[in-house]
């Protein structure tokens, strides 16, 4: 297995930005892939993963996963894309009560740091960053309503899957 490598370290400073770095995730991954989103509420993870659903030709709106655990969304271009929100779990036992196809679809997973260790040996963590203090507060605001913002987002790639993918 492959130590975990840097694939893109990159500011994104516009909600249409965040969903295009989800298009562009979008082109290198397949069936078995495990993409973990960290980053504070409001940060984009969830246009991240429209941005990315979109380009895959999902069918429904991928929401925010506060209201829902998971939900699946079938391609139009190969595997379904599997939206799951960890945040309301209290361990990871519980993701794995939700009985995912974690072979056949792309599975993202949100806040799932700490909850899918041991799942795959390749994962590719996309962890962003936005400001804090009193001018970066959106916490409770639907992602669609969240100000447009700088954010840095790294993504991580662990496993021998993603030792010959750059992004």
């Amino acid at each position: 297995m492959t130590d975990a490598r840097v694939l893109l370290d990159t500011t994104v400073s516009t909600t249409e930005e965040m969903g295009a770095l989800g298009a562009r995730l979008a082109a290198v991954l397949r069936a078995g892939d495990l993409v973990v989103l960290t980053g504070p509420l409001g940060a984009g993870k969830t246009t991240l993963t429209r941005g990315l659903g979109a380009a895959l030709g999902a069918r429904g709106q991928v929401s925010s996963p506060t209201f829902v655990l998971a939900r699946t969304h079938p391609t139009s271009v190969g595997p379904d894309l599997v939206h799951v929100d960890a945040y309301r779990l209290s361990d990871p036992v519980e993701l794995d009560d939700l009985d995912l196809d974690w072979d056949a679809a792309i599975v993202v997973v949100e806040w799932g740091r700490g909850f899918v260790d041991g799942i795959s040996d390749a994962v590719l963590d996309v962890e962003i960053v936005r400001a804090t203090g009193a001018d970066a507060s959106t916490d409770g605001l639907d992602p669609d309503d969240v100000p447009d913002e700088p954010r840095r987002v790294v993504v991580t790639a662990t496993g021998d899957r993603w030792a010959d993918v750059s992004l």
